[in-house]
């Protein structure tokens, strides 16, 4: 029977399109991109290692030709791949219809060279229809589009590989420059900048609460005093805080306002005109990727990560189109199922006369997809889905649901009422107010869906404000007056959404990139999370001087927009790729950027000194400077330094905590001399923190770190040298010392390899040995007591709650499964719901306490083998040796020296010593699992694949199976079980 073989990206994406193809059609995942340009020296082959390109991966005397390499990871699914590809009669290459899936099917193709007839099949939805259409209609691989990728992968390699080592060199180790990245970054600095150069103005003004002759209130503001009009926010110069020069306006400081407040409270006034207009809202355009990626932060508090992990998921388990499109077009399909649904749901009063049809007006506009939309020819509901979707992936389809239904609805109409008021104060003042109102008449697509915003401000332009049916000539009563004080403020930082947005805007990157581009600026340094706000390190701005002074067109908007237009134009056909790359790196043609020339010229100009100083303008006239270092930034004025916190934003550096960072104790003090050893006692300020040292040489004898509570300035000889003191020996037991020692993550006990949290630093000192004891005899994770209670607990719809607590190296959050720790600046006392999950979606692992309960440190998460007692020397293995107690040792040290050695008798010991349980049956290796993969399931195999010869987590693989992390465990466990068994001919 013909075979034939369909390939795709994921695991997750081959298992629900396996369901709508017959007899005959084997669907298989080549798990992403298989080849790349190489990632490190290991990677490169050795019959390149000696060609001075082979570093980059492109060799540019022979027309840019990319080294493209197998990745390690990937290399037993490619074998996989070609041995299949070997007995199919057909082969269809079904990966993303975009640039990055054409190069992935293309990459697939030049690797497995197969001898039977190759197609490419596209489709925009995993449905039955869909994918029977796009089998019954293929096509050949696009060559523009291949070219165009190419040449994408070979210009961020060429910027990053060649850009970033001058960062190293100029401003920090470890440093990365990317085309979007770099771009990204620069947004971030400059708007920061503003916030740093910004001054506050202040201004009042009156609330006036008016009453009508019936009763009824509404709110009104003061705007005029004697015929002039009052001062705003608008008025003021952010540079000074004072009002703009020329402006005609009436400053009210507050004295003024509250007498003002006084002699207008009980006061008749007129209404001198009202103005009511009819207003007309039309619904929103369907959701595109990075209108997505907004959207999910606004709405549901999601990082774009986040929001595209979700959506990856429900595209490939059918629920949705291709989630990467920057197209907001509709099938006609898809404007049926909508328009159905809205009649049907909401009546035919809320659905648009006609079709709705939303042009693209993003700059750029690159794909030919659908906009994102529930996948089918009708629409299945949120509520029909929520005994199959998990949290994230249902809230995430119900905003897309709402979105693409609302797009088809009628439009809001209403009325906005604009109401002029005068009136004389008890001070003999005239004085001019203002009132609106807004009244929906009909909510039309606003009854299935709302926009978010960034501005609270903004986010009142949707809502219903009514004000009663006043009418000129009308008398109303001031009947309270209330002076408000207002301050300017800076402007609103970047967050993700509206960064995307600008990004966007100015048609730099694609939507599909804007996602891992977000995630790469916060991972580099560049930028940290502060609430919903991204928020500019120091070393940002170093960055970003540097490429502006000495590389200004890799960060200029303008110049980056046209490349991505370059990249459009040899995706159309109308440019080529090496041309473009050759006018770029080299400069010929005389219009490139020439990147290579400039970086060997530019070099030697660059003063890192210089761009390692940043300016900040309210520290002009201070004498202080702010400077990135090799290990961090810093402030400095003369032969002051101190450490700037990494929790302090640049905008909130001000004189006076520059004045205070500095006035901490920086020198060496000496407090005293050891009686013992006639040493000094000195107490120093490091960059980790206080701590005292035994002499005062360069390394001291011995050194420890200050507790918490302890004060640099005030600590005394006595206090110094107990913490000196430490390690303690508290005793012997087992044949083994117990130390009493001072750990990077808190006070500890040692016993040989074995340790136990304390409670308390001061424990150290008290702390006897039938305690140590106790501590020892009790589970190695609950050492410390029992589990101290929640600090809270966050409630959610259809997923388990998730708990803060208190852990040993700060709060953390944890849904049982998995933890996550709190990063500096993430405030637990305000940590929202929304955020709390959004943390654990990203930085959730599950702790390591439960490693041999399913993941990889289990025999089976791994497919390793069975690990039993024999691995580790036995349950008996710490009794077995007796190590004979030691003397206390001078240091650190010298404590640690011994416990190596006993450390390496007791296991001499413990192998030698029979064991209490003793396996029966050799472990078996990986190369003795791996000839049997036979025997497991395609999805088995996967996830055996990829945890054991990639080296990934379960949590990872999981989600691209299309399964939650603990069906996958258990998948992993009984997979293990299956090759242990054929392995031994069971």
């Amino acid at each position: 029977m013909p075979r034939t073989l369909v390939i795709v990206e994921s695991p997750a994406k081959a298992k629900t399109i396996e369901k709508y193809l017959g007899k005959g059609y084997a669907v298989e995942s080549s798990i992403g991109h298989i080849r790349d340009l190489p990632r490190s020296a290991a990677d490169i082959p050795e019959k390149y290692k000696g060609k001075a390109w082979a570093r980059l991966g492109l060799d540019v005397e022979d027309d840019f030709k990319p080294l493209y390499v197998v990745s390690p990871e990937k290399r037993q699914q490619v074998a996989r791949l070609k041995k299949l590809a070997q007995e199919a009669d057909e082969i269809i290459l079904a990966t993303d219809d975009d640039r990055e899936g054409e190069s992935i099917a293309w990459h697939l193709y030049q690797e497995l060279k197969p001898k039977v007839p190759v197609k490419r099949m596209v489709f925009h939805e995993i449905t039955r229809e869909a994918i029977q259409n796009a089998i019954e209609h293929p096509r050949d691989i696009d060559t523009n589009l291949v070219e165009a990728q190419e040449a994408r992968r070979a210009l961020d390699r060429l910027y990053g590989y060649e850009v970033s080592p001058v960062l190293w060199k100029k401003v920090a180790p470890k440093l990365s420059a990317g085309r979007v990245q770099s771009v990204a970054t620069r947004m971030l600095v400059e708007r920061e900048r503003e916030r740093m150069r910004f001054v506050s103005g202040t201004w009042w003004d009156l609330l006036v609460t008016a009453a009508t002759r019936d009763g009824e209130t509404f709110p009104a503001r003061l705007t005029d005093v004697d015929g002039m009009r009052l001062a705003t926010g608008k008025d003021f110069d952010p540079l000074t805080g004072q009002v703009k020069k020329g402006m005609e306006v009436r400053l009210l400081d507050e004295a003024a306002a509250r007498s003002l407040a006084d002699g207008l409270t009980g006061q008749p006034l007129t209404v001198v005109s009202a103005e009511e207009k009819p207003f007309t809202q039309r619904p929103y355009a369907p959701f595109i990727t990075s209108t997505l990626q907004q959207e999910g932060s606004r709405k549901l508090g999601f990082a774009a990560t986040r929001t595209m992990r979700a959506a990856q998921r429900l595209y490939e388990q059918g629920y949705i189109t291709y989630m990467r499109t920057d197209s907001t077009n509709l099938s006609q399909e898809a404007m049926n199922a909508a328009r159905t649904q809205v009649g049907a749901m909401y009546g035919q009063q809320y659905l648009s006369p006609q079709p709705r049809v939303y042009a693209k007006k993003a700059k750029n506009a690159q794909e030919a997809h659908e906009a994102i939309r529930p996948a089918g020819s009708s629409f299945r509901t949120p509520e029909s889905l929520r005994g199959e979707l998990s949290g994230d992936e249902w809230r995430l389809y119900d905003l897309i649901w709402k979105r693409t239904v609302a797009c088809q609805m009628a439009d809001a109409r209403g009325r906005s009422l604009r109401v002029r008021l005068a009136g004389r104060a008890g001070t003999g003042e005239d004085v001019g107010l203002s009132a609106t109102g807004r009244t929906i008449d009909f909510p039309g697509f606003l009854r299935a869906y709302v926009e978010g915003r960034d501005d609270p401000a903004a986010a009142l332009e949707d809502r219903e404000t009514p004000l009663p049916p006043l009418k000129e000539g009308e008398r109303v009563t001031a009947e309270s007056v209330k002076p408000e004080g207002h301050e300017t403020q800076p402007p609103a930082r970047y967050t993700e959404a509206s960064l995307v947005q600008a990004l966007e805007a100015a048609g730099i990157g694609r939507p599909s990139t804007y996602a891992s581009i977000l995630g790469t600026i916060q991972e580099r340094g560049y930028a940290v999370k502060k609430g919903q706000a991204l928020v500019p390190t120091w070393t940002a701005f170093a960055t970003s001087a540097l490429l502006e002074h000495h590389f200004g067109n890799l960060v200029d908007y303008d110049f980056t927009a046209r490349m991505e237009e370059d990249l459009d134009d040899i995706a159309g056909g109308r440019a080529r790729r090496v041309p473009y790359l050759r006018r770029f790196y080299l400069g010929e043609g005389g219009e490139g950027m020439a990147l290579r020339p400039l970086i060997d010229s530019k070099m030697g100009e660059i003063d890192a000194r210089g761009i390692a100083t940043i300016a900040v303008p309210k520290l002009d006239g201070t004498g202080i400077e702010v400077r990135v270092g090799r290990y961090g930034p810093y402030l400095q004025r003369g032969e002051e330094k101190a450490n700037l916190p990494e929790d302090l934003a640049p905008d909130e550096l001000t004189p006076e905590k520059a004045a205070e960072l500095l006035g901490r104790p920086t020198g060496d003090r000496v407090i005293g001399t050891d009686g013992a050893t006639g040493l000094p006692v000195v107490a120093r300020a490091g960059r980790y923190g206080p701590y005292v040292t035994l002499g005062d040489g360069n390394p001291p004898v011995r050194s420890a770190s200050l507790f918490p509570g302890d004060d640099l300035n005030t600590i005394t000889l006595e206090r110094a040298l107990r913490l000196l003191s430490l390690p303690r020996l508290v005793g012997v037991s087992e044949g083994e010392e117990i130390w009493a020692q001072n750990g990077k993550f808190g006070p500890y006990l040692k016993r040989g390899n074995d340790s136990r949290s304390l409670a308390t630093h001061e424990q150290l000192f008290t702390v006897t040995l039938p305690e140590a004891e106790a501590l020892f005899m009790q589970p190695r994770f609950r050492a410390r007591g029992a589990a101290a209670a929640p600090l809270r607990t966050f409630e959610y719809q259809g997923r388990a709650p998730i708990t803060l607590k208190s852990g040993r190296y700060g709060p953390y959050l944890t849904d049982g499964e998995r933890n996550a720790t709190l990063r500096k600046g993430e405030d637990e006392g305000t940590l929202t719901p929304e955020r709390a999950l959004e943390i654990l979606e990203e930085r959730g692992k599950e702790p390591k306490g439960k490693a041999g309960k399913g993941t990889r440190k289990a025999a089976g998460t791994r497919a390793g083998g069975a690990k039993t007692g024999a691995t580790r020397g036995g349950t008996g293995a710490r009794t077995a040796a007796k190590a004979p107690a030691r003397k206390a040792p001078a240091s650190k040290a010298a404590a640690r020296k011994p416990a190596a050695k006993a450390t390496s008798a007791r296991a001499k010991t413990a192998t030698q010593a029979p064991t209490k349980t003793a396996p029966t049956k050799a472990a078996l290796t990986w190369a003795d699992l791996k000839p049997h993969l036979g025997v497991l399931s395609e999805q088995e195999r996967a996830l055996v694949t990829a945890t054991r010869d990639q080296g990934r987590r379960v949590e990872e693989v999981a989600p691209t199976l299309g399964l939650d992390v603990k069906k996958a465990k258990g998948m992993a466990l009984q997979a293990s079980k299956k090759l242990n068994q054929a392995a031994r001919g069971e």
